[in-house]
């Protein structure tokens, strides 16, 4: 076998499969993450479908999956008075499979941790490619040679960076930006666990607006429209100034949500945005899940991530190390099932941009016929029946 030593960049979703696929078929992986260890919390992800279950029974995590999996979670969209105008079901928003992003990352460490060299709070900051390999220079130890390099470091990848080149020709922002922290909002009167076990996160939009309250999928949510993005990525204090500056003036229990959020340790903010890639490898790097199939909020990146863990693996195990065998194979594999990746768009739905169109959401969820076809569509993105059947360990 060629290229045996592999170093992947992030150890949230994609770099730990990865290295769990690659570490037990017979590569050297060592794994580098900028956080000082796995990170906990965040809102949750899901998984929707027969393909995302495959790889996951195949990986043998599905029980564990399972067993963290929260609750379901409906979607009350209330006006000033709480007066309930849709429900958006848990089925939609949450697929077949929901985890806390954190417990998810957690679960795929502790399958992977035997299989690869894990470094936490570090991170690449240099690279050279030869004929022969990369020469990675990091920040915190001295540089090192590997064979190939995978960035599973999310939208902002610098691996990405480093190999492909600017963040701006590969990452289109669609004009919304959301925030998630955590933080007691009251919500007295309002029903937050159903009898089903279900809990009950509560929406209040207005034009460009949105603040969800509650619930399990996110501790708090918002999602709101912008001209430009007027914070600084370093500055968490810049990024809750623009937060309450979007939200000045909205009413409902807006201002209670944002005094609770104010001082919140996990309080995280980005753009909605999606990826431009139709190609994920170039030289000895490849790109995998947000890194180079990103849409923001869209509700595919985790699935897509799993996937895209399993089908490089099992291309470079099949290849026998070749790297240009197995990636031009991952490129082509992966362009069909990342399609909704360059065209999808949150912030029609989450944000709409008018009055008239939030009631135009909130109709289409009070139509049985109209709720069917939108379940049906993401159903048939997220299932993809051509999966490789790849001889894995």
């Amino acid at each position: 076998m060629t290229n045996r030593t592999v170093l992947i960049s992030g150890a949230s979703i994609a770099g730990p499969a990865l290295a769990r696929w690659l570490g037990r078929n017979g590569f050297d992986v060592t794994v580098v993450e900028k956080a000082p260890a796995v990170r906990p919390g965040g809102q949750a992800v899901d998984f929707k479908g027969r393909t995302h279950r495959d790889v996951l029974t195949r990986m043998g995590v599905l029980a564990d999956v399972q067993a963290a999996q929260t609750a379901r979670t409906d979607w009350r969209m209330v006006d000033a008075e709480d007066r309930v105008s849709a429900v958006v079901p848990g089925e939609f928003i949450g697929g077949d499979l929901e985890i806390l992003r954190g417990d998810l990352s957690g679960i795929l460490h502790r399958d992977s941790v035997g299989d690869a060299e894990y470094i936490f709070g570090d991170e690449i900051v240099a690279t050279t490619e030869t004929a022969t390999g990369v020469d990675v220079a990091f920040a915190g130890r001295a540089a090192r040679r590997f064979d190939l390099v995978i960035g599973a470091d999310g939208v902002h990848s610098a691996v990405r960076r480093l190999a492909f080149g600017p963040e701006e020709d590969f990452v289109e922002p669609l004009g919304c930006y959301y925030a998630v922290a955590s933080g007691e909002v009251p919500l007295d009167g309002l029903e937050t666990r159903l009898p089903d076990g279900r809990s009950v996160a509560y929406g209040y939009s207005t034009p460009g607006r949105l603040a969800l309250l509650g619930g399990q999928k996110a501790p708090n949510l918002f999602v709101f429209r912008a001209e430009r993005p007027d914070y600084d990525r370093r500055d968490t204090s810049s990024q809750r100034r623009f937060l309450t500056d979007a939200y000045a003036g909205v009413g409902w229990r807006v201002p209670a949500a944002l005094e609770a959020v104010a001082t919140a340790s996990d309080f995280y903010l980005d753009a909605l945005s999606r990826t431009r890639m139709s190609t994920f490898t170039r030289g000895r790097t490849a790109l995998v899940g947000d890194a180079g199939y990103a849409n923001t909020l869209g509700g595919f990146g985790t699935g897509l991530a799993i996937v895209g863990a399993y089908v490089l693996a099992g291309e470079l195990v099949a290849a026998r190390g070749d790297h240009e065998t197995a990636f031009a194979a991952y490129d082509r594999r992966m362009r069909k099932p990342t399609k909704i990746a360059r065209t999808g768009d949150a912030g029609p739905f989450l944000a709409p941009t008018s009055t008239w169109r939030i009631r135009m959401r909130d109709w289409s969820f009070r139509n049985a016929l109209m709720y069917r076809m939108m379940l049906w569509i993401t159903d048939a993105f997220a299932t993809d029946a051509g999966l490789p059947d790849y001889d894995l360990r």
